[in-house]
């Protein structure tokens, strides 16, 4: 395979896995998911609205997260 036949596949850390489009995603329930895209960001946290796509879910940071806490 040439590289310009590959697709570029980018894993962000603590967000989504980014592909270069157009993609179909094919689901473990059998239902597909097209993109005609040039880049397609994949939710990798499970957390989105619009799964298997990322709608930035991952940004919001959750209460019980030690992060969101303030120190006593």
């Amino acid at each position: 395979m040439t590289d310009a036949a590959r697709r570029r596949v980018r894993v962000v850390q603590g967000g989504p896995i980014m592909i270069e489009g157009p993609v179909r995603i094919e689901l473990p329930d059998g239902s597909v998911v097209d993109s005609d895209r040039f880049m397609v960001a994949v939710c990798a946290c499970r957390r989105s609205k619009t799964y298997p796509l990322c709608d930035t879910s991952h940004r919001r940071v959750r209460p019980d997260h030690p992060s969101a806490q303030g120190s006593s």
